[in-house]
């Protein structure tokens, strides 16, 4: 027992050894990470197509499709799903996304006629007060400018990302094609107990994975289609670029639906005073509808985190990465609890044999 974890605080100790070794000699190692930053997004890009495509792979080799034709007919599915976003949805948030652009000096002009309205009708306003509201007035449009870039500006840097990266396909070919060979792969050096050990562990990673990608991202889909719904039925203007902006902002999981609404509150209130009134009405219910009917069904309870740790989570992955950190702390979450867990498990079932064991 004790010579075990004595064996534990060395690797724990020769790790982090190593780790100073490597930003001391970030010059030798500077190449290598200029190449995974290079194959990152693509291969992000394809991991999650990988997720979302590998069912319906195995579906039609159910039909007794061979895998090569399998794989064709998916990309033929993406290809026509591009299709249709590029011919059908992309010219609508083009126009609703300028018009909205230039409605920005009317509704700067809106904000500035209410405060001086508010000013005029005020008896006793301090003088820091007047100042401040002064700087807020003058800058006004300045401030929505920016906000809007941060709102809107990321979805089309993360599409034109997407798209934009012709290794995506490439990636997502092979990870189709030859995906089951990687843990016979890493698995082949080992002996048959530790191998199957790793198995399993790649396993739970893998379902974990699974269970997170393709979980959010239908939950995320249904989101934005409730809120197309909605939005479409309040009369509420940019419906559907406000829906779609929804639809990605709910991929964070809890914090998402509070960021989503905001945008979509702020134009109701310069199309009807009573408008964001109706606006939250819809998120209560499209999140009702969600939350009692889609997770539930989609993802269950497969992760197994807890609300508040999510939410810290994602705070902390906010403020260390931004809006990046915020989309991918929850599946780096799930895969490191799952390996720690693992490697838990492992150690009580093996406390008498160090033979299995991974630590």
């Amino acid at each position: 027992m004790q010579k075990r974890w004595f064996q534990t605080l060395v690797a724990l100790i020769l790790i982090f050894l190593l780790i100073l070794l490597v930003s001391a000699a970030d010059f030798i190692f500077d190449p290598f990470f200029k190449y995974v930053g290079a194959v990152a997004f693509p291969l992000i890009g394809a991991g999650v197509l990988f997720y979302l495509t590998r069912p319906l792979m195995h579906l039609l080799e159910k039909m007794k499709m061979h895998r090569i034709v399998a794989i064709f007919i998916v990309f033929l599915i993406l290809l026509a799903f591009l299709f249709v976003v590029a011919r059908y949805i992309v010219p609508i948030l083009q126009t609703q996304f300028s018009n909205l652009v230039n409605n920005i000096p009317s509704m700067v002009s809106g904000v500035q006629d209410l405060i001086s309205y508010w000013q005029s009708n005020q008896d006793v306003i301090p003088t820091e007060v007047n100042e401040t509201i002064n700087n807020i007035t003058s800058n006004l449009q300045s401030y929505i400018e920016m906000a809007m870039s941060f709102i809107f500006g990321f979805i089309g840097e993360f599409i034109s990302i997407l798209f934009a990266l012709v290794l995506i396909p490439f990636f997502l070919f092979f990870m189709l094609k030859d995906g089951e060979k990687f843990v016979p792969f890493i698995t082949q050096y080992f002996k048959k107990k530790k191998g199957d050990n790793i198995r399993s562990l790649l396993g739970k990673i893998d379902e974990a994975l699974t269970s997170f990608i393709q979980g959010q991202l239908i939950v995320a889909l249904c989101i934005g289609v409730l809120l197309y719904i909605g939005y479409s039925i309040i009369g509420l203007n940019y419906a559907m670029t406000l829906a779609i902006f929804g639809m990605v902002i709910c991929v964070i999981p809890f914090i998402g639906p509070y960021l989503a609404v905001t945008p979509a509150i702020i134009v109701g209130f310069f199309q009807d005073p009573y408008m964001p009134i109706w606006v939250a009405i819809v998120m209560i219910v499209a999140q009702q509808i969600e939350g009692n009917l889609v997770s539930p069904n989609v993802m269950g309870k497969a992760l197994h985190l807890h609300p508040l740790t999510v939410i810290t989570v994602v705070l902390a992955a906010g403020s260390i990465g931004g809006l990046v950190g915020m989309l991918f702390a929850i599946p780096i979450y799930a895969v490191v609890k799952t390996v720690i867990s693992h490697f838990y498990e492992t150690y009580q079932d093996a406390q008498d044999s160090d033979y299995d064991s991974l630590i």
